[in-house]
């Protein structure tokens, strides 16, 4: 995030939804902190024969529900505040699903489109040998996240059964369905997307079908929610990558526009529609809008001009505290990022359960699964937003954090 402190902004969200409940301010003070930060540098022999070193980070932000859990980014701005601001939404994330996983995240500062695929194997193996001491099935489990892909799983949890001298799966989730990967895992956060929206479709009164639908990052999560939506009878009219976006009120094909880009390496250039900027499609007249980019998306300068009359978090934090008052005062509904994305996280859960237990379930019981926990913690929102009188959000947190103090003051 470049003009804010992402931490920042996580803390102002727990203070928010505090108010609303009685916290113990030690107990306050102790959400407020990781429990442990790493910073680690990685040299890596570059294909030049040059040696580079890369630093990274691991944020293990509460453990009070169970090991930690979160994804390892690769990407320039990486910033230990960004990874201490998303392993703290992971520890309330994992919490509003009812999962016993605390939240952890990390990042290294790299830019992996500019590197080979050696060396980006060399970098995640030793961002590995690094951290390996403060990771495990029963401490900390990393996934994918930015810029990050099974492939680098694998090579993640190889290096790890290396230093211990065995086979250890559970050590990173997200693997390829062939070294222990969970089916499902793939589509699992772009379907929870789906499945949070159209629980709020219904719990408005509304129909799916015919809603028209705008997505920011038109990665995996993009291209799955889209899928989803299609089924729906929903009507896909604007997508974007990194490289720019795409627009047509008549309406989008997902798969024609996925081999586009497959093709072109963006959306853009895509026959029949018009080209928009990342920013104009936040501002599109639409019912649902998917912001599933980066963090700070959606801020105080831009709130005004939404024109979604839902707004569905797929990436982590992508709407500054400043925006949600605004974007409330419109009438505008928000489903949070800590439900709405969390279908990944969940199937990732499921995941490290079958790697324990050494038993594997089929696609359909996976996503299924995942459905029902998305759904059940969807109305106990609800059930919270109306107890409180407040927005989805701060319901989210309400929920998550009564669950955490619970645990803590078990332990404590």
């Amino acid at each position: 995030m470049s003009e804010l402190n992402a931490f920042e902004v996580s803390l102002k969200q727990l203070e928010n939804a505090a108010k609303h409940i009685d916290v113990d301010r030690d107990f306050l003070d102790v959400l407020k902190r990781p429990k442990r930060i790493l910073t680690v540098n990685i040299p890596v022999r570059m294909d030049n024969g040059k040696i580079k070193v890369f630093q990274g980070f691991r944020s293990q932000y509460n453990d009070a529900r169970g090991p930690t859990k979160g994804g390892i980014r690769f990407h320039p701005d990486v910033s230990l505040d960004e990874v201490k601001a998303l392993s703290a939404w992971m520890t309330w994330k994992c919490a509003v699903v009812d999962i016993p996983f605390g939240g952890a995240k990390g990042g290294i500062i790299c830019n992996p489109k500019e590197m080979s695929k050696g060396e980006v194997e060399r970098l995640s193996r030793g961002f590995i040998q690094a951290i390996s001491d403060f990771i495990g099935p029963e401490k900390d489990i990393p996934a994918p996240d930015v810029y990050t892909n099974p492939q680098i799983m694998a090579w993640m949890m190889d290096e790890f059964s290396k230093i211990k001298g065995y086979n250890v799966p559970g050590v990173i989730t997200g693997k390829p369905v062939e070294l222990f990967g969970s089916k499902g895992r793939e589509k699992a956060t772009g379907f929870g997307v789906y499945f949070v929206a159209n629980e709020m479709i219904k719990y408005k009164r509304q129909k799916m079908r015919g809603m028209k639908i705008a997505i920011q990052g038109f990665g995996n999560l993009g291209h799955f929610a889209a899928e989803k939506f299609d089924e729906a009878g929903a009507i896909l009219i604007a997508v974007s990558d990194s490289g720019g976006g795409i627009y047509s009120d008549k309406g989008i094909d997902y798969k024609k526009v996925m081999e586009h880009k497959n093709k072109t390496g963006s959306v853009r250039g895509f026959p029949g529609s018009d080209e928009i900027t990342n920013e104009k499609l936040l501002e599109i007249d639409c019912d649902i809008l998917v912001p599933a980019a980066l963090e700070g998306v959606i801020n105080e300068k831009n709130a005004d001009r939404i024109g979604a009359k839902i707004i569905v978090e797929g990436a982590n934090g992508p709407t500054t505290p400043e925006a949600d008052e605004i974007l409330i005062k419109k009438g505008i509904d928000i489903v949070p990022d800590i439900l709405a994305n969390a279908g990944g996280v969940t199937v990732s859960y499921f995941e490290w359960v079958q790697n324990l237990q050494n038993y594997y379930w089929e696609e359909g019981e996976v996503v299924q699964k995942m459905e029902a926990i998305l759904k059940k913690s969807f109305n106990n929102i609800i059930k919270e937003k109306e107890k409180h009188k407040t927005d989805m959000r701060t319901a989210s947190y309400i929920l998550a954090i009564e669950r955490v103090l619970s645990s803590m003051k078990y332990r404590l």
